[in-house]
């Protein structure tokens, strides 16, 4: 916009100096020529007392070289033939005798051009005989065209000051306009990164100052609602204590064995996840990801192994025959253990959920290098609609299901730079792909241009869900 001002600006002030120095430059040259022929006449009418006395050639050349035009070799005069005497001209003429004819048979003052350059002046005097002598007075280039460069030079020196001074006020204004509207844009940027203390100083233009108002206005609104979030989210887990409470006094009620040691595993998770997200939701600050803090990560392998040893007990109760590969080396990965192990549950409990008992499934790990693929597929019957699978929400009217599954895989992978992909798996049924970014940038292999989305797809794409 600030340049676009300055262009509009410039284009305008050009158009005013060419519709005012033009003109004026050649009214200047006019003025000029209409100076130098006027001095021509008024030295020619010196000369025209001494002819309506004497038409004696030797008295005429001397009153010719006694005026300034005269000595100056530029003034000749033309006596026509007047009874007996023969015609007489005196001086150096320029103009041709035809040129001389023509004004004397008009009998008004006229100009010629003389070849070599310049003009010559022919005023015609009327004699005491009756007959007309014309004097001719010439007039050099260069007094026609006397001050006229200067006054071109003025003019253009006028216009290119108004020009430079037109486009430095165009500058200033749209400086004024355009620092106002760039920290607004800046600001919305810092807001849309999670940065809620983002705000505008309300100074600039009134429509500005008024835009910076309702975006201070809302980013307020903005930071309150998220207060509100966070609260209700902590109050929300907070009521899920005395459950627990109950539940983890229950399990102390089942004696020994593999089931009982399992529930008790799972209510001390659970308990573990509650407190986790009260700790969260009473942050001040937003989290600006789910990989924790900088540096914080775990042993893919080593978390996979853990839960697979929790699921493959229900698994086992369930006939169903389970494949893992990939997870016999170290693989590290961004991801802090405990939302590792969240987004692997919610994969692993949608194939216990959504497909029928004796279902085989498979979780497989591969390091890419600059990504870890981890593959959760099954022989179930499959999505017949992924895309709406991955909105958030999509199947919170099944029992059991909030439709927050693959939600929280889907944040897990973008907080490295990664997401998530369903498809066809080479068992016949679901294969959920995650991309696990090692560097903050896109994944590689096949379709790594959507991984790159990453961060940006956290905060645009925040409805996908697990069917």
């Amino acid at each position: 916009m600030r340049w676009a001002l300055v262009k509009v600006c410039l284009a305008v002030t050009a158009m005013v100096v060419v519709a005012f120095a033009v003109p004026l430059g050649l009214v200047v040259q006019e003025m000029a020529s209409d100076r130098a022929f006027s001095n021509a006449e008024r030295q020619a009418a010196t000369i025209g007392p001494t002819l309506s006395i004497t038409t004696d050639p030797m008295q005429l050349r001397k009153a010719v070289e006694s005026t300034q035009m005269g000595a100056a070799r530029r003034m000749a005069v033309h006596v026509p033939e007047i009874g007996d005497s023969a015609r007489v001209s005196i001086g150096e003429g320029r103009a041709g005798e035809r040129a001389v004819a023509e004004t004397r048979r008009m009998g008004r003052a006229t100009t010629a051009r003389v070849s070599g350059g310049g003009s010559a002046l022919l005023q015609p005097i009327a004699l005491g005989s009756g007959d007309i002598a014309v004097v001719e007075i010439f007039v050099p280039e260069r007094e026609v065209s006397n001050g006229v460069a200067t006054a071109w030079l003025v003019l253009a020196g006028v216009g290119i000051a108004l020009i430079v001074g037109s486009v430095a006020v165009a500058d200033r204004l749209g400086v004024r306009l355009v620092r106002p509207a760039e920290r607004l844009a800046d600001a919305a940027h810092q807001l849309g990164e999670g940065r809620l203390g983002a705000r505008v100083p309300e100074a600039g233009p009134k429509e500005l100052r008024s835009a910076a108002v309702a975006f201070n206005a809302m980013a307020d609104q903005v930071v309150e609602l998220l207060a509100n979030e966070r609260e209700l989210a902590a109050d929300l887990s907070h009521r899920l204590r005395t459950p627990l409470t109950v539940l983890r006094l229950n399990t102390a009620s089942l004696g020994d064995g593999p089931a009982a040691e399992q529930t008790r595993a799972a209510v001390e998770q659970l308990e573990r996840e509650v407190d986790t997200i009260i700790r969260t939701a009473r942050e001040q600050r937003p989290a600006t990801g789910l990989g924790g803090a900088a540096g914080a990560g775990c042993d893919a392998s080593e978390v996979i192994r853990d839960r697979m040893d929790f699921w493959s007990a229900l698994a086992e109760d369930e006939g169903r025959e389970v494949r893992l590969a990939g997870v016999d080396r170290t693989v590290r990965i961004p991801v802090a253990r405990p939302e590792l192990a969240a987004a692997l549950d919610a994969m692993l409990g949608n194939v216990f959920r959504h497909t029928p008992e004796g279902t085989p499934f498979a979780v497989d790990v591969h390091d890419a290098g600059d990504a870890v693929i981890v593959l959760v597929s099954d022989a179930g019957p499959g999505i017949s609609d992924p895309a709406a699978a991955l909105r958030r929400g999509n199947d919170g009217g099944r029992d059991g299901s909030t439709g927050l599954g693959l939600d929280i895989v889907r944040r897990v992978a973008e907080s490295t730079g990664g997401d998530v992909r369903l498809g066809r798996s080479v068992l016949g049924g679901t294969e959920v792909r995650v991309w696990i970014g090692l560097d903050g940038r896109s994944a590689g292999g096949p379709g790594g241009g959507r991984a790159g989305r990453g961060r940006r797809g956290n905060r645009r794409n925040r409805g996908r869900a697990t069917p």
